[in-house]
């Protein structure tokens, strides 16, 4: 009977955990969803590794054989094991990490800045600043934003937010002058309309009407 329960359950539709982010929280989501299916211990043990992908189902393949007793065990040396993989993720230096590509837009950065410094608890606002600036690709944004050091996100954010319009309008610009109409040049050599086309010239004729005069007196 417990066989075919385990054939028959379906795993909880859950985005692979890889390790980077907080093990509590997807411990925590398996949890409640594993509850209102009301599954067994043991069901849940063997459907948690299922939801796990890269650096953490790597660590759940290392396990020594028979080495888990419970949910309860499996969930305790989750916790100490991919904790440390948030520990060294989450602080403050990993800011350092994050740069603005050669050709990715600021407003790009600051979103993928924002959404990292989300992830840190208790980030002192000096440490944000430093951060942000110093992963500014070199440029007009990195000089317009850190010329004066600025005291606050928010005004990191203003200044950025002003240098993206000027990009945003830059752009539009470029594509405004790159239209499909005719340069004048081209344009001069497009065919003449009918009516400006020269009339037919004159046929030539070998026979002609003899004259009764000379043609002095013509």
């Amino acid at each position: 009977m417990k066989a075919k329960v385990l054939r028959d359950f379906k795993a909880p539709d859950m985005v692979p955990y890889d390790g980077t982010s907080d093990p509590s929280h997807r411990l925590s989501n398996f949890r409640s969803r594993m509850y209102l299916t009301d599954a067994s211990d043991a069901t849940r043990c063997k459907a948690f590794p299922t939801t796990l992908t890269k650096t953490a189902v790597k660590w759940f393949d290392n396990l020594p054989p028979i080495s888990i007793t419970s949910f309860y065990d499996l969930a305790n040396k989750f916790l100490a094991r991919l904790s440390i993989q948030k520990d060294k993720a989450r602080h403050a230096p990993s800011l350092l990490g994050i740069k603005q590509g050669d050709w990715e837009s600021l407003q790009n950065y600051m979103e993928r800045f924002n959404k990292a410094c989300l992830d840190i608890q208790n980030l002192p606002t000096e440490a944000a600043i430093m951060g942000l600036i110093n992963g500014l690709r070199e440029g007009p944004s990195n000089q317009s934003i850190s010329k004066k050091h600025p005291t606050s996100i928010n005004e990191v954010q203003e200044r950025a937010e002003k240098y993206n319009n000027m990009e945003e309008n830059s752009r539009i610009g470029k594509t405004s002058k790159t239209g499909f109409s005719y340069p004048s040049r081209d344009r001069d050599k497009e065919p003449r309309k009918k009516e400006d086309q020269p009339t037919e010239k004159p046929r030539k004729y070998h026979n002609y009407t003899p004259l009764r005069v000379s043609l002095v007196d013509v």
